[in-house]
């Protein structure tokens, strides 16, 4: 004989999908609305606009770039924070997490006051030939100010997961230090390390506000993807949308891919070892 639920059990099931349904279908919605408005041929045809390419390029480019940067100035930062016993070393991950938190446009104005023409270090670096603000460079110099703090969070916890007693018989068998993270840190915190890399690749290509302010929004040289669905919106809504459709297709496939990274020990194990 099936035992009845009780009618406090049925109120909060009920309440806990409906307040849960809610968000889920304020979420949902807006995608589904993304891929059906307007129909396949409308996408296409936006996907034809004159800026969808160049934007591609640039932002494939850029976003390459500012990843490789990251990921070799991050890791040797994030192990020294990760070994730290400083109390400065706390601050500095404070002080280093600071653009996930802040307007990116906050992020746009700081680089340039202080790399643009008339910014507190411009000078000295026009004295050299060098001016970034508003070039292609300066689309690199946002990405890597906004994406960094993933990849960095993600390394130090990496290596703070590291068993401490493995690395010291590493030291005591005789593993310099540049020996032991790259031979011995490296190789195990790497799944980690790659998953981090992504998301601080995502949050490159979908930079957005840093790169407006430091770099503008000229077509085919600091004009992004997103960049070009703000210029897109005015001209055509349905060329937005397909480039939106890029984005959320690039955001996706990197989701599938770190789900199952992150689901499978096998592929885990593999890039380990590689």
């Amino acid at each position: 004989m099936r035992q009845s639920v009780p009618r406090s059990r049925r109120l909060y099931d009920t309440a806990m999908v409906g307040l849960g349904g809610i968000l889920l279908l304020f979420i949902v919605l807006p995608f589904v609305a993304l891929v059906l408005d307007g129909g396949p041929a409308a996408i296409l045809r936006g996907l034809g606009c004159s800026l969808t390419w160049p934007a591609l390029r640039l932002s494939l480019g850029t976003t390459l770039i500012s990843v490789v940067l990251v990921v070799v100035g991050g890791t040797p930062l994030a192990w020294w924070l990760a070994r730290s016993r400083w109390r400065s070393a706390r601050w500095l991950e404070i002080l280093l997490q600071l653009p996930v938190v802040i307007p990116p446009a906050v992020g746009g104005i700081a680089l340039l006051l202080a790399f643009g023409r008339r910014g507190l270090f411009g000078g000295a670096l026009e004295r050299l030939g060098w001016t970034p603000a508003f070039s292609a460079v300066a689309v690199v110099m946002a990405q890597v100010f906004v994406s960094a703090p993933f990849y960095l969070q993600a390394a130090v916890q990496a290596f703070g997961r590291l068993d401490p007693n493995l690395l010291a018989v590493a030291r005591s068998l005789g593993a310099s230090p540049p020996r032991l993270l790259f031979r011995v840190a490296l190789p195990l915190a790497r799944p980690w390390l790659i998953g981090g890399a992504a998301m601080s690749w995502a949050r490159a290509l979908g930079e957005f506000g840093a790169t407006l302010m430091f770099a503008g929004n000229m077509t085919g040289k600091t004009q992004t993807l997103p960049l070009a669905i703000y210029t897109a919106l005015e001209l055509d809504i349905h060329t937005a949308q397909a480039l939106s459709l890029l984005l959320v297709s690039f955001a996706f496939a990197l989701l599938l891919f770190l789900r199952r990274f992150n689901r499978d020990p096998e592929v885990a194990r593999r890039l380990a070892t590689q």
